[in-house]
Parts: structure tokens; C-alpha cells; sequence
């Protein structure tokens, strides 16, 4: 399968300050699926998913640091590719 259509996924503590973050993500990525579990929620998307910095800030209301999506990832499928300041990207590398 061509690493552009491999599923990625990001799996999500459910909690009203990651309410905003899945807002955001699916925001950005059209294509993300999102299914709610018991205490967790399950974001999946073909080839990628992208979290920018600036699309969770829009909705916080304030600045929001990329290294605080630790707070809120359980688990991910794929590989994180790039991670700053501006921007997280999870998808497979081959």
C-alpha cells in the first residue's frame, strides 16, 4: 500500500482541554476520521495528519506550545516526522 493512503492514527485522552486539539485537528485535516471511546478518542486519516500550532491557538483563545500535545496523546500509528514549533506531522516515512 503507497505510504500517501496508509492509515496514521492518534489516539487522544478524552477530557474537556483536548476538546479543542481534535476541534483543531479535524479542522486541518479534512479526511480524519474520529471515533470516541471510553476515555479516549481515536483520530485516524489516510497518509498524514498535520496539528498546527496556530489553528489550536485560534480556538484556545491563547498561545498553546506543540510540546504540550504529550499531555494529550496516548498512542500514534506512523511515524512523527516533523515536530517545532509550528506544526506536528504524523504519517509513514516508507
Amino acid at each position: 500500500m503507497n505510504a500517501a493512503h496508509r492509515q496514521v492514527s492518534i489516539d487522544v485522552q478524552e477530557s474537556e482541554e483536548n476538546r479543542v486539539l481534535i476541534e483543531a485537528i479535524e479542522a486541518d485535516n479534512p479526511a480524519v476520521t474520529i471515533r470516541h471511546l471510553p476515555g479516549l478518542i481515536k483520530l485516524q486519516a489516510p497518509g498524514q495528519i498535520v496539528i498546527n500550532r496556530e489553528s489550536v491557538e485560534e480556538r484556545l483563545g491563547h498561545e498553546w506550545e506543540t510540546g504540550e500535545f504529550q499531555l494529550a496523546i496516548v498512542s500514534y500509528t506512523g511515524n512523527i516526522s516533523e515536530w517545532d514549533d509550528d506544526q506536528i506531522i504524523v504519517k509513514w516515512e516508507h
